[in-house]
């Protein structure tokens, strides 16, 4: 995850072309002449040992011979020569390459990055068709069309899709900060993009396009940063073809790889579109519209077929609309005419002016409770859309922003669309698309919400992790692949998941009646055989068994039928278990299993047979916590079942929770977990209960914490000690510390401030105190000291940070302790569990900027072993003070 030199490649000062030509149609010529159209106005060298001239520019022989290094070489050669070059401007200086063009073999691009890795070089492609930044007026591309300037920022992993961005955008009057198109790339990727984009000036949102992903946690960790700080909205294609695959388990065939992308996308607070349109449309409606954090929709047009039109597609997409309370009611009538409907939607009539429409959004406005407003005008001789537009415009003041537009028509409602424009409000096409529109900003709260999440790999009491891999020791020693029902049960009863008492009888059939009768009648029959994997198309489970003879007879015909329907299938032996009545229970199935992207995942949905048929499932990345479980089983239609209906009561969901969050710990603490399925798991009002369980076992560690896609919450890094006679807790910092960390800072000396963050200021803007509080584990880590207030409130003492860089070279650190507890020894607990967990990483160096008059953290930094190395960011009023993490500590 390296933005090293990632500006040289977006905002270059100096661009070179190798290859540059003047023959037609060539991607030299086309690469040079797109770069000497666009506009950019450092120096432009370029390379070609066939031509001494290009027009009136000269043209260099090789890189040796230009006047400087250039920041950004454009690469327009045959793939055998691209290494050669790529070692060449390392050598002088160049810190950034693109290879355009297609063909290069595996061996070609790893000997071009084997060549940039010493120089730190950074490169994009092969296969790319280029770049623009249209800020600086950069096109080093091969896009037919240049980019107008503007907030966007579009990452593509085709070259045809962005070009066709490029011309929709265009004729459309978007503009685009940054298009990227990644080729194959062998160095810089999609994370890398969005961990640059996500800390850039002039974007306001990224959007990308993207087919595969291939370092699901480095794209997590990424993503995940970005969407901290904008949007970020992604097409995910190849939908088709992905989902159901043959699979030993339910947990397998359901949980394709598009729904796990989904998930991914969803909890790194993306937001996921299907076209380029919605693309573009997202981006506006989160530009402009973010900041409504309305539910419902109230609708105001002149006719009743268009609200009719926007009503039914709330409807589709579950957006309820705002009931008008009585006192809405009677002012919208004193203001309309006695035939408009001031039900929602609201219908002013065909022949309303701009003066009615004014009245009505006024009164709407007014109004809280009526949520986010959209006005739907269809074209009248009544009055012109412009007027309407502008007299609506001028209630605005500011604020949450309430109103969304929809001018139906074509050219002729232009002026309407651009006072609204002008005036930020956003504008849609059509009555559906609006209602999408409010709907992707709904997904998208959910989504950001779902980024605040930063679990621990569980909040259940502790396990039994021993006895649980016993059990799948036992399994894989035997070279059983499944574990046997009654032991997969035992693995859930380890982790807390109750389940109906099951008792093991050989294939003979010896001790079956013998178990029947410690259980007590009606029992439950089922087959033991690791061939078949589904016990029920082999008739291979029998319910409600009342006595003896009924079980035997079971026995015997479930020996025939295996032995019918499926031959060379082993019978292992049976399960005998208590017939449970439980009239109120819920179906439901909960498994987990291990995505060939992004890894382990956990899935919930509606159960029993015929789970693949109704595919009522949700999948989400572990790990996970209650609300992040709560929010995978609102995702499926059986949530509303559990929810309570005619005589069913609600459902305890706390249960169906705990059961979730134990498939999670399961996945980190048992690595060869390969699958599970829970299925059914009865929950009604009493409770959860797992009546049936399959465990996969792989020879491999394929699942464990350290395979998340997501790192869970560090616990390992939480210590407790006592410190000047006060209980004092230190611990990585958490999302839901940032209130905590705002008064932390505000009780910060000025001099503290300017001494500890080099700024003469303590308030910091929402989007930054989020950036300090919501971190990623995987590149950062920042340990705040806690202790119990007199107000009996946790409060931060101090905070020691790390930031390391990609390679995980050398991290830098930052301190502060409260201005009143200086001089404690409490910076010095902190920066040792700093020295520790950068060790423990294997960071090899601890670096820092400390000011000279700062004399208590420069004593401190000696005592510990750090010592001033001079570097580029010292000056005469800064030291640089660096530790190597592989020395042994002072006085060891």
């Amino acid at each position: 995850m390296s933005v090293r030199h990632l500006d040289r490649l977006l905002t270059p000062r100096s661009v070179a072309v190798f290859g540059a030509s003047n023959r037609p149609g060539s991607t030299g010529a086309t690469v040079w002449r797109n770069l000497r159209a666009g506009g950019f106005k450092g120096p432009m060298y370029a390379v070609n040992p066939r031509h001494a001239r290009l027009g009136d520019e000269p043209v260099f022989a090789r890189a040796a011979d230009l006047p400087s290094p250039p920041d950004l070489a454009l690469i327009c050669t045959p793939p055998r020569r691209v290494a050669r070059i790529v070692a060449e401007l390392g050598q002088l200086g160049t810190r950034a390459a693109v290879i355009i063009g297609n063909g290069s073999s595996a061996a070609e691009k790893q000997a071009a990055l084997d060549a940039a890795r010493p120089h730190l070089m950074r490169l994009l492609g092969p296969g790319s068709i280029g770049l623009l930044s249209p800020c600086i007026g950069l096109n080093a591309s091969l896009a037919p069309v240049d980019a107008l300037p503007g907030e966007l920022a579009f990452v593509s992993q085709s070259g045809a899709v962005a070009s066709a961005m490029l011309d929709w955008a265009r004729s459309r009057g978007v503009g685009l900060s940054h298009l990227v198109a990644l080729g194959e790339p062998c160095d810089v990727d999609v994370a890398d993009l969005l961990d640059r984009l996500a800390s850039d000036g002039r974007t306001r949102a990224i959007l990308l396009y993207v087919e595969s992903i291939e370092s699901p946690r480095k794209f997590m960790s990424a993503a995940r940063a970005a969407a901290r700080n904008k949007p970020v909205i992604v097409v995910k294609a190849g939908r088709a073809g992905q989902g159901l695959r043959a699979a030993a388990s339910h947990t397998g065939a359901l949980a394709g790889s598009d729904i796990v992308h989904d998930a991914a996308i969803r909890r790194a607070g993306m937001l996921r579109v299907d076209t380029l349109q919605e693309l573009f449309m997202a981006a506006a409606t989160l530009a402009r519209f973010r900041g409504n954090r309305s539910e419902t929709l109230t609708i105001l047009g002149n006719g009743g077929g268009a609200g009719v039109m926007a009503a039914d597609a709330a409807a589709r997409a579950g957006i309820p609309l705002a009931e008008p309370g009585l006192a809405l009611q009677e002012r919208l009538a004193a203001i309309l005419p006695p035939n408009a409907s001031w039900a929602n939607p609201i219908d002013i009539l065909g022949d309303a002016p701009a003066e009615r429409y004014a009245a009505a959004l006024s009164a709407l406005l007014a109004e809280p409770s009526t949520g986010a407003l959209l006005l739907v005008h269809a074209p009248s001789v009544a009055a012109r859309g412009e007027d309407i537009a502008q007299a609506c415009a001028a209630l605005l003041h500011g604020g949450e922003p309430r109103l969304m537009g929809c001018w139906l028509g074509d050219t002729g409602m232009d002026p309407a669309r651009r006072v609204f424009d002008a005036a930020g409000i956003p504008d849609y096409p059509t009555p559906e698309d609006a209602v999408r529109a409010f709907g992707m900003l709904q997904t998208y709260r959910d989504n950001q919400a779902l980024l605040m999440e930063a679990p621990s790999a569980s909040e259940n009491p502790a396990p039994d992790v021993p006895a649980a891999q016993r059990l799948m020791e036992t399994a894989a020693a035997d070279g059983r692949e499944w574990l046997g029902e009654h032991e997969a049960k035992a693995v859930l009863q380890a982790y807390g998941v109750p389940v109906v008492r099951t008792l093991a009888v050989p294939a003979s059939g010896e001790g079956l009646l013998e178990a029947a009768r410690e259980l007590g009648y009606p029992v439950v029959l089922k087959i033991v055989s690791r061939d078949v994997a589904h016990k029920t198309d082999v008739g291979g489970v029998r319910l409600d068994l009342r006595d003896a003879p009924a079980l035997e007879l079971a026995a015997a015909e479930m020996r025939q039928a295996v032995r019918t329907l499926q031959p060379g299938a082993r019978i292992d032996g049976f399960t005998v278990q208590p017939m449970v009545h439980r009239p109120h229970a819920q179906e439901v199935i909960v498994g987990a299993s291990i995505d060939a992207v992004f890894g382990p995942v956990v899935l919930c949905g509606g159960g029993g047979i015929a789970v693949e048929v109704m595919a009522d499932v949700a999948v989400a990345l572990p790990p996970l916590n209650r609300s992040l479980a709560r929010e995978l089983v609102s995702r499926t239609r059986m949530s509303r079942l559990l929810a309570g209906y005619r005589d069913h009561p609600p459902a305890d969901l706390d249960a169906l929770h705990d059961v979730l969050i134990a498939v999670s710990q399961m996945l980190a603490d048992l690595p060869q977990l390969a699958e599970l399925d829970i299925n059914p798991l009865w929950v009604d009002e009493h409770g959860a209960l797992a009546l049936d369980a399959r465990l996969r076992v792989a020879p491999a560690r394929v699942a464990g914490a350290a395979r998340f896609a997501i790192r869970p919450y560090p616990t390992q890094w939480v210590r407790k000690l006592e410190w000047n006679g006060r209980a004092l807790t230190l611990r990585p910092i958490r999302p839901e510390d940032e209130a905590q960390h705002l008064r932390f800072l505000a009780r910060l000396s000025a001099e503290d401030v300017r001494m500890r963050l080099f700024q003469a200021r303590s308030e910091l803007p929402r989007s930054e105190l989020a950036r300090l509080t919501q971190i990623d584990y995987d590149r950062e880590m920042a340990f705040i000291a806690e202790a119990i207030g007199d107000d009996g409130e946790p409060e931060t003492l101090g905070v020691g940070r790390t930031i390391c860089d990609p390679d995980n070279v050398e991290a830098e650190f930052a301190l502060v302790v409260r201005s009143d507890l200086k001089g404690g020894g409490l910076g010095r607990l902190l920066f040792e569990q700093l020295i520790a967990h950068a060790r423990s990483r294997g960071t090899q160096r601890l670096a820092g900027l400390i000011l000279r008059e700062n004399s208590r953290m420069l004593k401190l930094s000696r005592a510990l072993g750090f010592v001033r190395v001079p570097s580029e960011e010292e000056s005469s009023d800064v030291f640089h003070v660096v530790m190597k993490l592989d020395a042994p500590a002072p006085g060891a």
